[in-house]
């Protein structure tokens, strides 16, 4: 699914509106409409009032049409008209003349100098005051209107975007504070940053059915990543195929005291599919890893603890590198000989990052098309701070760019910048997730991938989904607080499962 801009969204209602053709008010008809069919569904008590602001544009259009809507399905409806301008939209005009007459939808005017009426603590407040059209922050009266808003301990939901969020870059200003939010027909960027999730809350999108020819042409480089996208990436198993058909993958893994990470790694690369997997350990790491995971062959290190020659790499189709290494001197070495041997893309997380965060003129030795799967943290002390995400994917963007690599950054939603600076951002995986292993067990998914033949951007992609949704799948039966790394891994096949289902369901 793409994700555009504010401008390009407003291109695309243009097009629809001439080319379907569709009247304005028509096509605000039709968001209106699949904003009450999912509020309806969230919030089904029509006993609970409903109180809903209205800027004087399009979005409070929007506002004033469910409004008209809610009050047919039985909800007790109030609107505030709020007068931030003396002009209105057409659409908005259209919409206040077609409300329910005789009070049977009350609207109370809001201007600057008025107070805010006393609302009911019961009473679901909607906010569609500037929507996601807004081009500059919101201060004054009006800031104090949304901030005022915020304070109350009502539940907030915001129709497209809340009031205040930029959707292409940093806020400033007041904004207004969502429970939920249901946006149209595709997300805004602004959604998949951290700092933004106080404001939008929960979030969810519906098609209004914009152009598709439109849709299709929309020319960008953020992608949301979604099952329909994840589905067209997995492949189809053959009779005939066999272990050599799904390659050989090597994990270069584990040190004194960190052995699990080796063990995690290896168990998501086998149930990724990989048809071998041999982990490359120090010598004491040997018996652990035979007796944990038996169905892995172990190479063994000269060295008795820590990582410190590169194995023989021919015989494999991937290799991935750093859970539980260390960051000792003779690993280091390693490191840097293994980053000159190596012919193929390899897989780099945990201490190799950190080994290359303090020793960045080896950046450039990374086989191309190498995957990095830094977290926030690792990503700052390879690329230096930013000051804000927008300005960090920026960044992830470049580097992926510069570097010739793919870089998977770590989060509530995981995103995938790709040498051709493409973005990719991930719809699966939950708080439960944030657990130590939880990484690992990322590493050997996509190695176990890159290592049946997925092309390295195929296997970042596929590995990111499958591994959030196997997060999802077990935090669903076992709770966030409980849930471990190696409950990923227990779910991986119901996640694979789920993901081939939804592509026979269409």
């Amino acid at each position: 699914m793409k994700i555009l801009s504010a401008s390009q969204v407003r291109a695309l209602d243009a097009y629809t509106i001439e080319h379907e053709p569709i009247s304005s008010t028509g096509l605000m008809e039709r968001a209106a409409l699949t904003f009450t069919f999912w509020f309806t569904e969230r919030f089904a008590d029509t006993r609970r009032p409903v109180h809903i602001f209205c800027g004087t544009g399009n979005n409070g259009g929007d506002g004033l049409a469910a409004a008209r809507m809610l009050h047919h399905r039985g909800y007790d409806v109030v609107v505030y008209h709020c007068h931030i301008s003396e002009q209105v939209s057409e659409d908005f005009r259209a919409n206040r003349e077609r409300l329910p007459g005789f009070g049977a939808v009350p609207v109370h005017d809001i201007t600057p100098g008025s107070g805010l009426p006393a609302l009911p603590e019961t009473a679901i407040l909607i906010d569609a005051i500037f929507g996601s059209g807004l081009n500059r922050p919101v201060a004054g009266f009006w800031g104090e209107l949304l901030e005022q808003l915020n304070a109350l301990p009502n539940t907030r939901v915001a129709i497209d975007a809340p009031s205040g969020l930029f959707a292409d870059s940093p806020s400033t200003g007041a904004v207004f504070k969502a429970d939920f939010t249901l946006t149209f027909e595709l997300p805004k960027l602004a959604f998949f940053f951290p700092e933004n999730q106080q404001y939008t809350g929960e979030w969810a999108i519906r098609s209004i059915g914009l152009h598709p020819e439109a849709l299709a042409g929309a020319e960008t480089q953020h992608f949301y990543l979604d099952m329909a996208m994840a589905r067209g990436l997995l492949r189809s198993r053959h009779k005939y195929d066999h272990k050599g058909t799904f390659g050989h993958a090597l994990l270069i893994m584990g040190s004194y005291g960190k052995v699990g990470a080796a063990i995690l790694a290896s168990r998501g690369s086998l149930r990724a599919g990989a048809g071998l997997t041999t982990v490359h350990a120090p010598r004491c790491a040997y018996e652990i890893l035979q007796i944990s995971v038996p169905e892995a062959m172990v190479s063994i290190d000269r060295h008795q603890y820590y990582f410190s020659e590169t194995p023989p790499l021919e015989p494999y189709t991937a290799i991935g590198v750093g859970c539980g290494l260390d960051k000792k001197k003779t690993s280091r070495e390693a490191l840097f000989e293994l980053l000159q041997k190596a012919g193929q893309p390899l897989v780099i997380d945990a201490d190799a990052l950190n080994i290359l965060g303090k020793n960045q003129d080896w950046l450039p030795a990374i086989p191309k098309g190498s995957i990095l799967t830094p977290h926030p943290k690792e990503f700052e002390r390879l690329f230096g701070p930013t000051a804000d995400s927008f300005e960090r994917n920026a960044l992830q963007r470049e580097k992926a760019m510069e570097l010739g690599i793919h870089i998977v950054l770590k989060g509530a939603h995981t995103c995938i910048a790709a040498p051709s600076g493409d973005c990719y951002f991930n719809a699966t995986g939950n708080p439960g997730m944030a657990t130590g292993g939880s990484g690992d067990v990322l590493t050997g998914i996509i190695t176990g991938l890159l290592a049946q033949r997925y092309s390295p951007l195929e296997a970042a992609l596929l590995g990111v989904f499958i591994h959030g949704l196997a997060g999802d799948i077990a935090a669903a039966e076992l709770e966030y607080e409980s849930l471990v790394a190696g409950d990923i891994v227990r779910y991986l096949g119901t996640a694979f499962h789920r993901l081939r289902l939804a592509g026979r369901r269409k």
